[in-house]
């Protein structure tokens, strides 16, 4: 059987049937084929909390000695002991250094020789005295023999008086000859030897004593702040005498807080007019000595107590402009803010201006805030941070 080509009316059908299906799909995405905005990005929001914080006053310091003597030899003589160790804390009255003592123990025993003999001659003129005083009375004596006892009388006294000086002399060059330490503290290398002869032209010096319990610690405020304080103090009442019960807070640059505690102790009556500053001191226990002279420190003390707004700290931002957070409006729109920062308390920043008490602060997901934007803000509550002990880390 031969197949020929289909016939024209099959055609046409599949023609139409096409040609519908084609209309349809063209139709249908002409309907479909609009722009469609992303929904807005979703970020963390939080209330400011609202807690008193403590304001301070820091500084950086240094830590001073409250004693440094050098230690010299008053009289000369040879070096005959050396009675510490280099570098060795010492006590109060200890003997350090012996100078050879010999030749000032038989000068002191020639100086009380010489005082017992003008005793000696001070009784005998006195009974001459007398007794020319009672002859004289009788007129059995001139007046010119009574002047001669009371001269004599006069003289004995006075080479007596300089014989008990001199003797006191020879004691306290007796007593130079050891040398001892003023007060406790630590003793530096010894700057002379053994069977050195010292003291032979002017006072020498043999070593360094440094007083390290209690400490200085020396600091600086600025003008502003001298005026910020006296303006406290106005308000507050608060007496000279009870300034030097303020609490001073110091650290070392590798401590974290401020673990060391002590009291002002110093302030200066005038500020300096070469860099407006006012000289501060402080004193602190230092029964460990871990505070050493010289070492450079973070120095505090509170100055007052207010209502802050805290936002986590992280929630931060800074330009050239300052510093500034991230708020959401009533719009859900992200706003810029330049705010002013105080101290750091825990994870939190307190904010002295730029936000109010019902901003919502942008806390995650910053880098989707966009000011000018909107956002889909996501409330979180922030915790308060309970104020630390006096001494941890703030």
């Amino acid at each position: 059987m031969t197949i020929g080509p289909p016939t024209a009316p099959y055609w046409r059908i599949s023609a139409c049937a096409l040609a519908a299906a084609l209309a349809t799909t063209l139709g249908a995405c002409g309907q479909d084929n609009r722009y469609v905005a992303p929904p807005p990005p979703k970020v963390t929001v939080a209330l400011p909390v609202q807690q008193k914080v403590t304001r301070y006053l820091e500084a950086t310091g240094y830590v001073a000695a409250v004693n440094t003597t050098n230690l010299v030899a008053r009289v000369q003589g040879f070096l005959q002991a050396i009675n510490y160790k280099d570098g060795e804390q010492v006590k109060e009255g200890q003997i350090l250094f012996t100078i050879e003592p010999e030749p000032y123990k038989l000068k002191l025993e020639q100086a009380q020789a010489a005082e017992a003999g003008a005793q000696a001659t001070v009784k005998q003129t006195d009974a001459d005295y007398e007794r020319q005083v009672d002859l004289s009375s009788r007129q059995v004596s001139t007046k010119v023999a009574l002047d001669n006892a009371t001269a004599n009388r006069d003289t004995a006294a006075a080479k007596l008086k300089q014989a008990e000086v001199e003797t006191k002399e020879a004691a306290l060059n007796l007593g130079y000859t050891q040398v001892k330490a003023p007060f406790d503290g630590i003793v530096t290398a010894r700057r002379v030897s053994l069977g050195e002869l010292v003291g032979a032209n002017g006072p020498t010096q043999l070593a360094t004593i440094v007083q390290t319990n209690p400490v200085y610690v020396n600091f600086t405020i600025s003008e502003q702040e001298v005026l910020k304080i006296r303006a406290e103090i106005r308000r507050l009442g608060v007496s000279p005498q009870e300034l030097t019960a303020i609490p001073i807070e110091v650290g070392l640059q590798n401590d974290t807080g401020y673990p060391y505690q002590g009291t002002l102790d110093y302030v200066s009556p005038s500020v300096d007019s070469a860099t407006g500053t006012l000289a501060v001191r402080a004193i602190l226990q230092n029964t460990k000595d871990v505070l050493v002279p010289g070492y450079f420190v973070r120095v505090r003390a509170a100055s007052d107590e207010q209502n802050s707004l805290l936002v986590p700290d992280a929630a931060l931002g800074s330009d050239q402009g300052g510093r500034y957070l991230l708020v959401v409006n009533k719009d859900d729109v992200v706003e810029q803010r330049k705010v002013a920062i105080g101290p750091k308390v825990g994870d939190l920043r307190a904010i002295e201006s730029g936000i109010e008490s019902g901003d919502r602060v942008v806390v995650a997901g910053i880098m989707r805030a966009i000011p000018g934007q909107k956002v889909d803000p996501q409330l979180q509550t922030a915790a308060a941070t309970p104020a630390p002990a006096p001494g941890a880390a703030k």
